[in-house]
């Protein structure tokens, strides 16, 4: 019985990297992570229960890659995670050509680096992988930094953001913006829970210059946009013109797009292009980011299309950072 789905198309590649780190076969990696006490279906698992078992074995592959390069430090970790997930994009996929793998390897490794001081998720709030995303990051990212990540969420529509805020326990924070005067004000902020969970934020924005006025109140560095619902009225824009004025500030800020490559998105953006375009959400992801995922930010099953693995990309965000601190953790 194949271990994974998608096994007959990826097993060869995924030999050839198992064979460069002197490595007999995927069962072998578990049993070196679980040598650590690294237990990493399990985190996997605990960021997006409804995650592939391919998800399991690229998060498993790439720490047992670490573990054989002698990494130790989180930061390090992440970023060869990279290599575990790479190895799993199908050849000749849009996932492969993107190397998305390396990218989320990279991500993490950032949002672990001191450099970063506040992340965001910039996606639509009637998707709850960003709020899997954030529960998975504010868990482990402090494990492993001197200066605590904040993290946000921010996405359109102001009772969207206090309900996903009162069911997963963050801080609902309320804004208001002064469109003549072109000013944020914070109007009230309301902790639904104590410890890690509350310290995420979470921000409805009413229009595009509110989600813009958000990133700069809250000194956003990294965000990872959506690819639910609105991508094209909110998340692409906010990203693009946020990053217009960061370079206008001299301010450092990394974009990363969740999201496209399947020609017509099955979204209220689609434009009928069919095959000989990736779609609008696809499109504008590209004008804004610095590196740019796969499928969808929420469904398994449709990054898994893409040739990735079958994880959203934003629990993924989570998972990543998850695993490389609790291997991080078990080296000492």
């Amino acid at each position: 019985m194949a271990l994974f789905e998608g096994y007959e198309r990826r097993i060869e590649k995924v030999n050839g990297v198992l064979g460069q780190y002197g490595l007999a076969s995927l069962e072998e990696t578990k049993a070196l992570c679980a040598a650590r006490g690294v237990d990493v279906h399990a985190i996997v698992k605990g960021i997006q229960p409804i995650c592939f078992e391919n998800a399991c074995w690229a998060y498993t592959l790439g720490a047992a890659i670490a573990i054989k390069k002698g990494d130790h430090q989180a930061v390090d970790i992440a970023r060869t995670l990279g290599e575990g997930l790479q190895a799993f994009c199908i050849p000749g996929s849009v996932a492969e050509d993107r190397k998305v793998g390396i990218g989320h390897g990279n991500l993490a490794s950032m949002l672990l680096s001191e450099e970063t001081k506040c992340f965001a998720f910039l996606a639509g709030h009637e998707s709850f992988a960003a709020a899997e995303g954030a529960i998975g990051l504010a868990r482990s990212a402090n494990k492993s930094r001197t200066e605590p990540l904040r993290v946000i969420l921010n996405g359109l529509g102001k009772d969207a953001a206090q309900i996903i805020s009162r069911i997963n326990g963050f801080t609902y924070v309320q804004t208001q913006f002064d469109n003549a005067a072109g000013t944020l004000s914070v109007v009230r902020e309301i902790a639904y829970s104590t410890g890690e969970r509350g310290k995420v934020r979470c921000f409805g924005a009413d229009d595009v210059r509110e989600g813009v006025a958000i990133n700069h109140h809250e000194g956003v560095d990294v965000s990872i946009t959506g690819n639910s619902t609105n991508p094209t009225r909110f998340q692409h824009p906010v990203a693009g013109t946020y990053k217009k004025e960061c370079l206008e500030r001299g301010k450092r800020y990394f974009s990363v797009a969740s999201g496209g490559g399947t020609g017509r998105t099955l979204h209220p953006d689609n434009m009928a292009a069919g095959p000989a375009s990736y779609g609008m959400t696809d499109t504008l992801g590209r004008m804004h980011s610095d590196a740019q995922f796969a499928g969808s930010s929420s469904v398994p099953a449709h990054v898994e299309m893409m040739g990735f693995v079958g994880m959203g990309n934003n629990p993924m965000v989570g998972a990543s950072v998850a695993v490389a601190v609790a291997l991080a953790g078990a080296s000492v």
